[in-house]
């Protein structure tokens, strides 16, 4: 009989496996935990929704949705449907769909992953997880003052230094309206520097012209005429009261005249936290404001301001900066040998779980349930504080073998422990000891 193909995973979406999961967990705990200490509330939504609302939030003459997006038609009734390649759009039709801002501004926050079809590089792949903020109804600059040190707080927290913030306002439609017609002037009189995207993107979009890594280009895109010089009296203000805030709380930052949005609906701040750890692709987390954007939706008219980070480049970054000690798996290791003793392992580890611990209980494999010797090394491996030993003479006797591993529990000491005062015992050494890694705030054991 021939041995049945390999099925592997699609190119540019991966598998997030045991030995990453901690660090992702790592990052989602803590930022789900600093968005929940400015005020911030979870948002779920769908991962398919209509390819519209896409088309209009993005923009139809963006490479997203021209090349990246992916698109199918529902065969049960022919809807245009697509797999949502940012969170924003979903998180404003939801907001307009049920109302959410009818009793006054609203704190969102999701995650989930987002789906590109591009060509995969470091940190940048086809199924990709985002974190992201959404503030809706709040218009002046202390809500966007108030997401930038969200996210400083959580670069702190999460340990991590090597990350800058660059700063620009792009003003509203009226300013920029100008600043594109010149614009385009300017690029019209030096067309032979441009290449062939700069130049497809040149009526269309030719902001996103500014945004170009080609070198041969960079000249030219210095001396382009810069959007802060075209901010009226209102853009300007709002600009200056946020780098005002920012100021004041020691947020170090860089105003970036080249940093903009391409799609009309972003106005005044935009900015972006990048690294230079991680590659040409240094973006970790990029926000604004789109104080249109809920209007061409269908919706009052209601400011807004968020951003959205990749959760796969900020693993990336925490790795290259110390990727943390694999964790203990548990706390304790139950190691057991007969049938009478799986049967006392069973019971004991329910009620060492009732006390709050986290219990591997060794199991039998193909290769047999496995002697002493290779539970014992099963037990170290896993990082547990104690492995209990239960045998033959344990079950005669009525105790248990209560094993210390590691040095802050007195690694190696074993003590013969009566097996209805187990619980206590083991619950004493490890929480009275406070020697051990694992979060204990949980226990709920009562003798």
């Amino acid at each position: 009989m021939s041995k049945a193909e390999k099925i592997v995973a699609i190119k540019g979406m991966n598998d997030i496996l045991p030995a990453d999961a901690p660090l992702w967990e790592l990052f989602e705990n803590t930022a789900e935990s600093v968005l929940k200490s400015y005020g911030y509330q979870k948002i779920v939504t769908p991962i398919v929704e209509e390819t519209g609302l896409f088309a209009r939030a993005i923009g139809a003459v963006t490479d997203i949705v021209e090349k990246e997006m992916y698109s199918f038609t529902d065969s049960m009734n022919g809807d245009q449907l697509t797999l949502r390649p940012e969170g924003t759009a979903g998180v404003v039709r939801a907001v307009i769909e049920h109302n959410l801002a009818y009793d006054g501004p609203k704190r969102l926050w999701y995650k989930g992953p987002m789906f590109r079809h591009e060509r995969p590089q470091r940190g940048r792949y086809r199924q990709f997880f985002q974190f992201g903020a959404e503030a809706i109804g709040f218009s002046g600059p202390d809500i966007d003052a108030e997401l930038i040190m969200l996210c400083r707080r959580l670069w702190d927290d999460l340990g991590l230094d090597n990350i800058r913030l660059e700063l620009n306002s792009i003003g509203n439609a009226d300013e920029r309206q100008r600043h594109r017609a010149d614009l385009i002037a300017y690029f019209e009189a030096n067309i032979d520097v441009l290449d062939a995207e700069a130049k497809r993107r040149l009526h269309a979009n030719p902001l996103r012209i500014l945004d170009t890594k080609n070198p041969a280009m960079q000249d030219l895109v210095n001396q382009a005429p810069q959007l802060l010089a075209y901010l009226g009296e209102e853009s300007l203000a709002h600009f200056e009261g946020l780098k005002k805030i920012l100021d004041a709380n020691n947020v170090q930052y860089t105003v970036n005249p080249r940093l903009v949005r391409g799609l009309d609906y972003y106005n005044r701040t935009v900015f972006e936290w990048v690294t230079d750890l991680l590659g040409a692709q240094g973006t970790v987390c990029a926000g604004g404001r789109y104080d249109p954007l809920i209007e061409t939706f269908g919706g009052k008219p209601t400011p807004g301001i968020g951003f959205a980070m990749g959760i796969e480049r900020l693993i990336e970054l925490m790795k290259a900066q110390g990727e943390p000690s694999q964790p203990a798996q548990c706390d304790v290791y139950l190691v057991h040998q007969g049938m009478d003793a799986q049967m006392k392992a069973f019971i004991l580890g329910e009620r060492i779980r009732d006390a709050g611990l986290d219990v591997v209980l060794h199991c039998a494999t193909p290769a047999g349930a496995g002697s002493f010797k290779s539970q014992m090394k099963k037990a170290d491996g896993s990082g547990a504080a104690f492995a209990v030993i239960i045998g033959e003479d344990e079950v005669k006797n009525g105790v248990v073998a209560v094993k210390a591993l590691r040095e802050g529990e007195a690694g190696g000491q074993q003590s013969s422990v009566p097996f209805d005062d187990a619980v206590d015992f083991i619950v004493d050494q490890i929480v009275g000891g406070h020697d051990h890694d694992h979060d204990h705030d949980h226990v709920h054991y009562h003798p």
